[in-house]
Formats: structure tokens, C-alpha cells, sequence
């Protein structure tokens, strides 16, 4: 039979407030919104299925202090000590909702979608406090170091205060994608009821599976005479995952190699914190809460990568000990797994601590299969399976198929201007793929005609910009954009937005002095600015901040524009994006 849930009761609030149904729904139409981030989405859908009981609803001040400090809810009814649960489940809000909303003790708020403003829930505040972010980011995620991607989003994503309380459930987020294989705790373990799986493996997951996956959960299966939940995230991962979308065809294209009946898909909508033992713990608990009766915590389990140091954030056994730790409380058996390894010799896979010394093995780096999918290299059949491989290659073609964004920067009248209009010439001559060219004034008019001339509006210029280029990019498109981009922090989000996405990012700084731009300035906006006939003006009476970092510097007092857009495509030619 199916694992207890973790405090021994499901807390399916969906269930549980079905009768109340109208009456919230009635109800939230009074009350204020606090429309919630992809984060706070994901952290609430858990909470209304059940899949983070025995919560229900965001920590309060007395719950978020003692899971920050001993890993533990606060002690209630006469406990000795909390029920465990190592994450902090918080709803973070501004001073300024605090204030519009009126959010204090006693306050009923509804909590709202952001994607279609839909009611999910409405909450009873217990408090409203101040976290101790430094705190919270050395106790959970082991330091605070911004190369942790959730100490980052902590300090630049999380508000200023945490809104604690229990809700009442009015339904559950809308899902498009996928809608099959998603469950809410109270399904799955109906569905494990229906096929008599009594002992359940979950293997958790956040990126693509290969045959060592497969490998790894079948042994996984054999020593324990149990079936296999393949159960990956398709909430938020790390920054720069492959997205949901691909992995989960790519899931879809893996689950054929099982012996029929042993294994089945099933998606959890997590927002992972890539917080390694705590996280360890948490994934624990969230399975069990799921039905499963083991759980497969692998080496560095849910584990950033490097700290600003270049050191691991966590040793390589750590997440596995905890959860040993724990065990007692636990009730869920962990199955402790080494990296699994290739042996050409017997064509299959071992444990690494299980292969004699000396024996020849054969792996494949993560950074060696995204060299082969950039470069459409082949990747072996006992790697992985043709479909699986087929699905990256939709997604992640080859670099000659991918787009690129090249933007220049530079003064008015610098040059920039007639280099993108001969690069633009150059790509469509090459061939292989569309070119859209982004000149700054023609491209403001089209965005931004509300926009003036302030170093704000500029900086909102170039967001607009940017995501016009992200998207052209991720389609495969050769993008040529060449606003003036004066400031550092505006190149940076376009590159981040330009690179976020997926796509090739090149800086080319046309650094012509500002001497030789007002003197060959035949529109005379130098003049006009200089007269005070016209505000904003770059050079004149806004800074250029002269970038540091650009992939390449020209200047068309010393450079001819063919050999400029000559240099720009020898860089594309390096990175065998033409």
C-alpha cells in the first residue's frame, strides 16, 4: 500500500473546501490581491494538493524562525519538538502592498494567478514580519553567496516582508501542458492503489534521462522488488536547465525502454531551491506525500554547482546523510546511488564503486553532450535512445541553425548605424537563415513612442528592444540591433534577456569619439542639444558609459565599415554560427 503522508494526514485542501466552493469564489471578489510570482504559484499548488503536508498555507513568523534554525515546524500541542520540514514555504510581499493592502493579523486576502488572475485561494494572515535574509540564505542554502541561484533570487527577487497564514482553497492553478500526467498526491496514490503497486521508487529528476538513468532506477527496482515513479520537476530548476517542454517529450520518448508496467510518468510542479541536503530532506518528504515508499537520493542531490570560490556548495554525500539522519522520522526508505558508469567490455551499466580497478568505462560529460548537440556530433546508442536524442535535437540544434543577436552600441552618428545596414547585407548574401535589423530611432518609433529621453526610459527602451530580440533569436533569426545602449546596467539585461533564452549574444562597440560624431553630425542634433533646443541627448548631456566586456571595438576614423562587418562575421564564422 501507498506510503502515510508525512504527518500522517493528506492535506488535500482541494478536497477539503470543495463545499466552500462558491462561497470563497464570492468571497474573493471583496477581498484584495496579491497576485503571485511563478514561485509563490508553484509553492501554493503544492500546498493545496497535499503535496507539502502537513503545511496549509505560507509559515508564519514562529514556523518560518524554526525551520530556519532546526530544520522543524514550531512545536504545538504539547510536541517536544516540531514535525520536520527543512524548507521554508514563505509568501513574500512589498512594504508598499503591506501598506495598499492593508495586510495585517486577521486580514483575509485572496491569492490570485498571475498568468489569467484566476482566485486560487484566499488567506487568513496570522502575521506579517521582516525575514533575516542573511540568515535564512546560511542556514538553508549553507551560505550566502549570490553564486547560489536561490541565495540570488533571495536577495534580488524576494520582498521585503513574509505574509504567514493558512488558506482555504478555491482551485487549483490551470494547467496547458501536459495536463495527462499531472497529479495531485491524492491521484497518484489512487492510481498506485488501482495497479497494486504496494512499494514505489521515486527518482527525482530536473534534467533529460539517458540510459544510465534507466539503468540506475531498474536496479533501483530489482533490489527492491518494487515499481519506479519517474517523478521530474516542471516547476522552476536552476537558471539555464533545458526547459520543461523539451524534457518532458524527452521523458515521454525514455519510458518505452521499461519492461511494461514497471515505471510511470508523473510531473510535480516544484519550485526547486537547488538547496542540496535540506533539499534532499524536502524532496523526501514532498514522495512520500506522493505515495511513494523510497525515495533515490543520488550524489551532490539537488546540489548549485560552484560557490564564488569555484568550490562545491555541498560535499558530494552530504544531501545523502542528512537524509539518513533522518531516517526514523522519515519513513521513506532512501536508495543511496553513486554515479552510474559505461563498461564497453559487457555493453552495460555499473555503479562506479562497483567496477573493478582497471576495468575500461565510458562516459559522456554533461558539457561533452551539449558540445555534440551545438555541433551535431553523434551521440552513441549506449549513451542514450534515438528518440530521446531526436527530441535535444529539435530543441537544441545544431550552432549554423541557431540565432544570434549582435547588438552595437555607440554615440549618435558613430557609424553604427550604416555597419548594421551592411552587416544585414552581408548575413542575407550568406544566407541560411532570416536577418532582422533593429536600428535605434526606427525601432523606438515602433516600441517606444511613449518613451522620452530620461535615463529611465532609455533603460525601459532597451528592455523592449531586448525582448524583441530574445524572441527573433530563440526562432532562429540573425538579429542586428544598434540602439546608442549607453548604459552598462541596459546592455547587461539585454544581454541577460538575449542569453536567458538560449541564444548567441555578441557586442560590437563602435567607439568613434564624440569630437568626430558632432563634427560629421549633418542632422545637427549635436548642435541642438549644445543650444538646449533638444534634452537627453547622448554626449552632450547624458552619459556614455563606454563598455568594458564587448566582443569587439571599432572606430571609423581608423576602421572602413567593410572591414568592421569583414571582423563581425569572422567572430559569427569562430562560434560556427555561418
Amino acid at each position: 500500500m501507498a506510503n502515510a503522508p508525512h504527518g500522517g494526514v493528506l492535506k488535500d485542501l482541494l478536497v477539503r473546501d470543495a463545499q466552500l466552493h462558491d462561497q470563497l469564489v464570492e468571497e474573493a471578489r471583496t477581498l484584495a490581491d496579491i497576485f503571485l510570482t511563478e514561485r509563490q504559484l508553484c509553492d501554493l499548488e503544492l500546498i493545496l494538493n497535499g503535496g507539502f503536508s502537513p503545511l496549509e498555507g505560507f509559515m508564519n513568523e514562529a514556523d518560518y524562525k524554526s525551520v530556519v534554525d532546526t530544520l522543524r515546524l514550531a512545536p504545538v500541542g504539547g510536541q517536544r519538538q516540531g514535525t520536520l520540514f527543512p524548507m521554508p514555504i514563505t509568501l513574500d510581499v512589498s512594504a508598499e502592498q503591506v501598506e495598499q493592502l492593508g495586510l495585517k493579523q486577521g486580514a483575509r486576502v485572496a491569492l490570485r494567478d498571475f498568468r489569467d488572475e484566476a482566485a486560487l485561494a484566499i488567506l487568513t494572515i496570522d502575521d506579517v514580519y521582516r525575514p533575516d535574509k542573511v540568515k535564512e540564505a546560511e542556514q538553508v542554502m549553507g551560505a550566502d553567496d549570490s553564486a547560489h541561484p536561490a541565495v540570488a533570487y533571495l536577495h534580488k527577487q524576494v520582498k521585503e516582508f513574509y505574509v504567514g497564514g493558512k488558506v482555504q482553497a478555491v482551485q487549483a492553478p490551470t494547467h496547458y501542458d501536459y495536463v495527462a500526467l499531472r497529479y495531485t498526491p491524492a491521484e497518484l496514490r489512487a492510481h498506485f492503489h488501482k495497479l497494486a503497486w504496494r512499494k514505489v521508487v521515486a527518482f527525482q529528476t530536473r534534467n533529460p534521462m539517458h540510459r544510465a538513468h534507466r539503468e540506475l532506477t531498474v536496479r533501483a527496482a530489482r533490489q527492491h522488488r518494487s515499481n519506479v515513479l519517474i517523478h521530474p520537476v516542471v516547476g522552476l530548476t536552476k537558471p539555464g536547465d533545458v526547459d520543461h517542454y523539451t524534457r518532458v517529450r524527452a521523458y515521454q520518448a525514455l519510458m518505452p525502454s521499461y519492461p511494461e508496467g514497471l515505471a510511470h510518468l508523473a510531473l510535480l510542479p516544484l519550485a526547486m531551491r537547488m538547496a542540496g541536503p535540506r533539499e534532499a530532506v524536502w524532496h523526501a518528504i514532498i514522495r512520500k506525500n506522493f505515495g511513494a515508499t523510497h525515495f533515490i537520493v543520488g550524489r551532490d542531490h539537488a546540489g548549485p554547482g560552484k560557490n564564488s570560490q569555484g568550490k562545491d556548495f555541498y560535499g558530494p554525500y552530504d544531501a545523502q546523510e542528512l537524509v539518513a539522519q533522518f531516517k526514523d522520522e522519515l519513513h521513506i526508505d532512501m536508495v543511496p546511488f553513486q554515479a552510474m558508469t559505461y563498461l564497453p567490455g559487457s555493453d552495460e551499466y555499473q555503479p562506479v564503486d562497483e567496477v573493478p580497478k582497471g576495468t575500461p568505462t565510458a562516459d559522456i560529460s554533461g558539457t561533452e553532450l551539449r558540445k555534440r548537440l551545438r555541433t551535431g556530433a553523434a551521440i552513441p546508442d549506449w549513451f542514450s535512445y534515438t528518440g530521446v536524442v531526436k527530441v535535444l535535437r529539435d530543441s537544441y540544434p545544431p550552432r549554423p541553425q541557431q540565432g544570434f543577436t549582435v547588438l552595437l552600441t555607440g554615440l549618435h552618428n558613430s557609424g553604427k548605424d550604416t555597419i548594421a545596414r551592411a552587416l544585414q547585407v552581408t548575413l542575407q548574401q550568406h544566407g541560411g537563415r532570416s536577418v532582422s535589423l533593429l536600428l535605434g530611432e526606427q525601432i523606438r518609433h515602433e516600441l517606444s513612442p511613449d518613451l522620452g529621453f530620461s535615463p529611465a526610459d532609455k533603460h525601459a527602451n532597451m528592455l523592449r528592444i531586448s525582448f524583441v530580440a530574445s524572441e527573433l533569436t530563440k526562432a532562429g533569426a540573425a538579429v542586428i540591433a544598434a540602439p546608442t545602449a549607453p548604459y552598462e546596467r541596459s546592455r547587461k539585461a539585454f544581454k541577460d534577456t538575449v542569453t536567458g533564452a538560449g541564444g548567441n549574444y555578441f557586442l560590437v562597440h563602435v567607439a568613434t569619439p564624440l569630437e568626430h560624431c558632432e563634427k560629421s553630425d549633418r542632422r545637427g542634433l549635436y548642435k541642438k542639444a549644445r543650444l538646449g533646443e533638444i534634452k537627453g541627448l547622448t554626449g552632450v548631456d547624458d552619459e556614455y558609459e563606454a563598455p568594458t566586456d564587448a566582443d569587439l571595438v571599432v572606430d571609423l576614423r581608423t576602421d572602413t565599415v567593410p572591414e568592421i562587418v569583414h571582423s563581425i562575421v569572422m567572430i559569427l564564422e569562430s562560434q560556427n554560427l555561418i
